[in-house]
């Protein structure tokens, strides 16, 4: 047995999954027994990742982690690895230690190959100390969480110690040009393999907002251009076409829009780096096609014969490019939004011309959404504070010509609408 695993994991992680049975039946989190398993054990997250034999890749961006790790891990499961991966959402230690204790033996065995990883920037470095992640993909740096984070180049520093700890390999998105500034740092030093994903010149110029991303103004190098090794040559609704060793695929998304189909480029690129020689591009392909959409991003739930389609609005680039990519003007909306969005002004940032009404707000910052519309001199319906009231009312109300209820939504309203819909498998599979 490895020294890594043994009798002496066998406590703690009871401990952690007889903490996890009380908080589901008191209604609680899954971070908690990530907690507890941690204070018992502290290597348990280095120890289990040392037996992986293709290693750690983490997942890293202010939007479109979620995305990218269901694409990656897709990609490596049809190319015949075991993955590991962590729930959407659990991407700080706590929520990632509870994964793993889901699904581990009571050793601290684990049958994967790899384990792909959806990190928040924040605890990035602290959580890459531990795991000694082989290699790390970087979406995007977006203006995103300014209550925890501030200005843009606080994270682009973060972005920089994360950088730091990977062992290998990091795949950067050439479109962002903090991230681009990041590149040609890393390059100097001649530490890591920096690759890179984007989009061409005239798929970005085509998008009504482009990628939405912060701009870094501080150094020239930053707007340098440098070979992309996928590139999104189209991006048409559910239809892109990527660029992938010379040769252009098409390809339909399981969502809409330039950000997924950036995704997918990114999710090609660090697979064909951890795979290697192995790596084909026609598996991958069929396993972005075939794959469900990550719960809450363009995902449409059917509820008694209607359509309802969830779009998140976590920042001012979710929403914008949410928004961008509707295929046509919705019939029936929903806006709910959260007292855990602290600074709601970015959305006075929003272009809301591809709306022409809100039937229900909801959430408990109804009333600045309310007044946000009225700026704009937008319709509203009613506002109801209560998610769950707020569906109820959109379910009861006209069926929509088009079969289609369309819910703007941020986290918590998200995971709500979804409990209340009758789609609790998030919660049969949190840890």
């Amino acid at each position: 047995m490895s020294k890594s695993t043994g009798l002496h994991y066998v406590l703690p992680i009871l401990a952690g999954r007889v903490t996890r049975f009380v908080t589901r039946l008191r209604g609680g989190g899954s971070a908690m027994p990530g907690v507890v398993v941690q204070k018992l054990a502290p290597n348990i997250m280095k120890d289990v990742a040392s037996q992986l034999p293709y290693g750690v890749v983490f997942v890293l961006g202010s939007n479109g982690k979620s995305t990218t790790t269901n694409l990656l891990s897709a990609i490596m499961r049809e190319h015949g690895l075991r993955v590991f991966t962590n729930p959407s959402g659990a991407n700080m230690p706590q929520g990632i230690a509870s994964a793993i204790l889901a699904e581990t033996s009571l050793t601290g065995r684990m049958d994967a190959d790899i384990a792909i990883l959806e990190i928040d920037e924040g605890y990035g470095a602290a959580i890459a100390r531990q795991l000694k992640p082989a290699s790390a993909v970087i979406l995007n740096l977006l203006v995103d969480q300014i209550y925890r984070f501030g200005e843009p180049d606080k994270v682009a520093q973060m972005f920089r110690g994360i950088a730091a700890e990977i062992g290998s390999t990091i795949v950067l998105n050439r479109d962002d040009n903090f991230l681009g500034k990041l590149g040609s740092e890393l390059e100097a030093e001649g530490r890591l393999t920096v690759d890179y994903f984007g989009a061409t010149a005239e798929v970005q110029a085509s998008a009504p907002h482009g990628q939405v991303s912060a701009r870094d103004f501080t150094d020239a190098k930053a707007a340098e251009f440098r070979p992309a090794i996928a590139e999104v040559v189209r991006a048409d609704g559910y239809d892109a076409q990527i660029s992938w060793d010379g040769t252009v695929y098409d390809i339909r998304m399981p969502s809409r829009g330039l950000h997924y189909a950036v995704d997918i480029a990114a999710a090609f690129t660090l697979a064909a780096r951890n795979i290697g020689d192995k790596f084909d591009i026609s598996r991958a392909i069929t396993a972005v096609q075939t794959t469900k959409t990550v719960y809450g991003r363009g995902e449409i739930l059917q509820v008694n014969g209607v359509e309802v389609e969830i779009l998140m609005l976590k920042n001012l680039a979710s929403l914008q490019l949410n928004l961008d990519y509707l295929q046509e003007t919705p019939e029936s909306v929903l806006f709910a939004y959260d007292e855990s969005s602290k600074d709601p002004s970015w959305l006075y940032a929003a272009d809301l011309s591809r709306l022409d009404h809100v039937d229900v707000i909801s959430g408990p910052k109804g009333a600045f959404v309310a007044l946000r519309l009225a700026y704009e001199g937008k319709d509203y319906g009613v506002i109801e504070p209560d998610i769950t009231k707020a569906v109820q009312r959109m379910l009861d109300g006209p069926r929509p010509k088009s079969g289609r209820h369309t819910f703007f939504l941020d986290y918590d309203q998200m995971m709500a609408t979804r409990r209340y819909l009758g789609y609790k498998d998030l919660e049969a599979g949190a840890a």
